[in-house]
């Protein structure tokens, strides 16, 4: 399987503090690749330098054989990399069809056009409601967005990083605030979208991990101390004595 990101030597200092401390990291075009680690890992600053939120201080950041290490990020999401629940703000008071329609037309149209009204694009509707299908959020299209459950806005904010038709999709702590059945629905939601571009995801739930990714990497202290299938980590001694100890699901 190609690779369709490639890591290398990634450095960010906060002060006296390196939260990306020389890491490397490849990612497979089509896996669930998982981000695990203790707290202060550096996993949320990872996804923040691989999205273009933070700039860092040395290494590359290279996307299908492409450097985009000096990009921003909006430069990056037109390449093809999204963050799901950082992609675009939610318009709470605009209906669900209305925000995902509005990311549409953000993709396809020119920043003077975007401004057109949304209503008279009926090709940016149609798609619009063929994601919020996707997502299981057709039956919520014309209720108002911030009247939708966490899980909901969880999905709505999936929809729109859909919007923008990533090939990679950027997932940082996606469970964070749900209770079992939200998350069970979203980790089914996870295994659709699998399909459709490869996911990078950093997450708490490790029974969700587990099940999801199809390799998984450990950071301690800003770098990759292991990288496998979910039973190769299992079974690394070296990552249950730095962080997974007796925790792993079985």
């Amino acid at each position: 399987m190609a690779e369709i990101l490639r890591i290398t030597g990634l450095v960010k200092r906060f002060g006296g503090v390196a939260a990306t401390d020389g890491l490397d990291l490849d990612v497979r075009a089509g896996e669930v690749h998982a981000v695990i680690g203790p707290n202060g890992a550096g996993k949320s600053t990872l996804i923040h330098q691989v999205s273009g939120a933070l700039v860092p201080d040395a290494g590359t950041v290279v996307f299908e054989e492409r450097d985009v290490t000096g990009l921003s990020m909006h430069e990056r999401v037109a390449a093809g990399i999204a963050r799901s629940f950082q992609v675009t703000n939610v318009f709470a008071r605009l209906a669900v069809l209305d925000n995902v329609a509005l990311a549409v037309q953000a993709r396809t149209r020119s920043c003077f056009s975007f401004w057109r009204p949304a209503i008279g694009d009926a090709a940016a509707f149609a798609e619009a409601m063929r994601i919020l299908d996707r997502v299981g959020l057709v039956a919520r299209a014309d209720a108002a967005a911030g009247a939708l459950s966490h899980g909901e806005q969880r999905r709505l904010e999936m929809a729109l990083a859909l919007a923008t038709q990533a090939r990679l999709l950027l997932l940082d702590e996606p469970m964070a605030g749900m209770d079992t059945a939200e998350s069970a629905a979203l980790l089914s939601l996870l295994r659709e979208l699998r399909a459709h571009c490869t996911l990078l995801l950093v997450e708490h739930d490790m029974d969700a991990v587990f099940q999801l990714a199809d390799r998984i990497s450990v950071l301690v202290y800003g770098r990759v101390i292991a990288t496998g299938t979910p039973d190769a980590i299992r079974a690394n001694e070296e990552v249950r004595r730095a962080y997974l100890g007796d925790t792993l699901p079985a």
